[in-house]
Order: structure tokens, then C-alpha cells, then sequence
């Protein structure tokens, strides 16, 4: 009969503590880092995800990178060096998502669509409505600096 209770307020204990465990892990976290970018003379602003490539992006900036245009909803550069990646699938790409294809290949994307591609989250545009309006050319070019 002690078993018995014993083995009951065990179950309970552990009740209770599995209640309070987050198993739950986005695949990235918003930070509140911004980065300056600069498309044809354009000011835009790019809050960056809370990653391990985000920050080496960062420690890579200033960038000045020719972007060249694929499948009219994106440019894309290769970057100088590789940057840490852990792809995911997002499915639905959002105009002003700023990703990592492989580890050194830098994707901004100016229309939202469905993807089956898996990317590395860099960061955001913030207020993107404008960016198809720069994107007007088959090569743009950009510059990346801290705040």
C-alpha cells in the first residue's frame, strides 16, 4: 500500500513540474538589431533575427554587394565569406525577408510567395511596401552598415 501511494504522489510531482517545461523552439528569435540598407540611393531598415548568422552578417558589415535579379521576386549576392547556417522551410516567403541560400549566397526578397526552398533567416525589412519600387532593374546595388 506505501507503493502504491508513493508511486501516485510521484505521478503528481511530475505533473506538475511537465506543466511549467516549454518544449516549444522557434525556429528564430526578432532581436531589436537594426542594420542600414541602402538600394539605389533608397534608405531602408532591416531588423535582424536572433541567430548565429545574423550576428556574423553583422560582423561582416559594411557590405556593398551587386545584386542581381531571379524569378522576379528576388535579387541575390554572394557574400565575401560563408556565414553559419541552419536552413528551415518557411513555405510562404514575405516581401522584405533578407535570408541566407546555402552559406554565402544573400537573398532579399520584394514579393511574397510560396517556397519550397529552405533558407536561413537573416532579418526583416521593416515598412517593405516600397521595395518593389526599387527592384525595377535586372542588378541593384546595396549597402549594408550598422546603425
Amino acid at each position: 500500500m506505501k507503493y502504491l501511494y508513493a508511486l501516485i504522489y510521484c505521478l503528481l510531482l511530475a505533473g506538475t513540474f511537465a506543466g511549467h517545461a516549454d518544449t516549444s523552439t522557434p525556429p528564430f528569435k526578432v532581436s531589436t538589431m537594426t542594420v542600414k540598407m541602402n538600394i539605389n540611393g533608397q534608405q531602408f531598415y532591416v531588423r535582424l533575427h536572433d541567430n548565429p548568422a545574423a550576428k556574423a552578417f553583422v560582423d561582416a558589415l559594411p557590405l556593398q554587394l551587386g545584386m542581381d535579379e531571379l524569378n522576379g521576386n528576388e535579387k541575390f549576392a554572394d557574400l565575401p565569406h560563408a556565414l553559419p547556417s541552419s536552413p528551415v522551410h518557411p513555405g510562404s516567403i514575405q516581401a522584405g525577408d533578407l535570408m541566407l541560400y546555402g552559406k554565402q549566397t544573400l537573398v532579399l526578397f520584394y514579393t511574397s510567395f510560396e517556397s519550397s526552398y529552405r533558407y536561413t533567416p537573416i532579418g526583416k525589412v521593416i515598412n517593405p511596401e516600397s521595395l518593389t519600387a526599387v527592384m525595377d532593374k535586372k542588378k541593384v546595388w546595396v549597402e549594408l552598415d550598422n546603425n
